[in-house]
């Protein structure tokens, strides 16, 4: 029976806790995208000609696209399996990891090449004064308040984020959450940019946007290699790609437990939210059976709500390339 997207992922029957920290991620990302919006405007109202800020005003550009990433991802992965897509849709969270961090990767090097031309230039970008009810006040203390406006939300829901990644075991959430987190550097380094001009320190803004893009490139570089080796299939790791996940060894622990299991083989990996589990397993006997086969397949789902398809086979040897099954 097809199930309506958000209570499942693919196959699998969210727990109640999973279905209610995806409505709260979910809500979360909205937020943050309309307090995005309202940034980018504002910074664009404001920037002027200050290399930092425009840097900035980009930076708030690319924030968007992990949210909507993770919007899109989350409902195309609750779509059940399908002739045209038999394993489910759950890739799709993998490729919009991957795109969020090819664009952060990509503007990344123009921002550096910019803001590093402009510094090697000696660019002087001036401030001048804005009239704001009728009355002339200096540019740069709009553009600190909208900096601290920037900085301060983004890090608030950043660290709400990062429990519901962990949670959903997803990596585009974990990425936005981080790079939300680190949003307050953004904004200081701008503030600090636009002081420097003000006190007549002209490479202090190149310098701060400088900084802004090796940030913006770090961030990229680093889920741009998390994507891609998501994508080649290696071995499930937990959510900020730090380890390997735990899952792994729990399955193997499970399967050296079995006194009919002779040897065994496991294969794990992310498939965005879920994990595949492959098990290949020589018989202590020679003879398999299918009660005992359906019941280690029953108990290693019963691991984790993330443990969605497993397939245990028996073979009569484990050595590479044998596949005649065992009899």
């Amino acid at each position: 029976m097809t199930s309506r997207a958000g209570t499942h992922f693919g196959r699998t029957e969210l727990p109640e806790e999973l279905k209610s920290a995806l409505r709260r991620a979910r809500r979360l990302e909205w937020i943050s995208l309309v307090y995005l919006v309202t940034g980018v405007v504002l910074v664009a109202l404001v920037m002027g000609s200050s290399q930092a800020m425009k840097a900035a005003w980009i930076e708030d550009m690319l924030s968007l696209i992990p949210p909507i990433a993770f919007l899109v991802g989350a409902r195309m992965a609750g779509r059940s399996p399908d002739r045209d897509y038999p394993f489910g849709r759950h890739r799709s969270v993998a490729v919009g990891h991957l795109v969020a961090a090819v664009a952060l990767l990509s503007m990344g090097l123009f921002l550096v090449y910019d803001s590093g031309t402009g510094l090697v230039t000696g660019d002087h970008p001036p401030i001048g004064t804005m009239r704001i009810f009728g009355e002339a006040v200096w540019a740069g203390w709009p553009m600190i308040a909208v900096m601290v406006y920037t900085g301060i939300g983004p890090v608030i829901l950043g660290r709400m984020k990062l429990p519901l990644a962990e949670q959903l075991h997803d990596k585009v959430l974990h990425a936005d959450a981080d790079m939300n987190k680190a949003d307050w550097m953004t904004g200081a380094g701008a503030i600090l940019g636009v002081l420097g001009i003000g006190i007549g320190l002209w490479w202090a803004d190149a310098a701060a946007a400088l900084f802004i893009s090796v940030s913006i490139l770090r961030d990229g570089w680093g889920n741009v290699q998390h994507a891609v080796t998501g994508l080649m299939d290696k071995t499930a790791q937990t959510v900020d790609d730090t380890d390997e996940h735990p899952l792994v060894a729990q399955v193997d622990a499970y399967l050296a437990a079995r006194p009919w299991v002779a040897a065994h083989e496991a294969r794990v990996r992310d498939m965005g939210h879920v994990f595949h589990v492959e098990v290949r397993f020589v018989p202590t006997d020679g003879q398999v059976e299918m009660a005992r086969v359906h019941q280690a397949v029953e108990d290693l789902r019963a691991m984790d709500w993330k443990l969605d398809d497993i397939t245990v086979a028996p073979v009569r040897t484990l050595e590479e390339g044998e596949t005649e099954t065992a009899g």
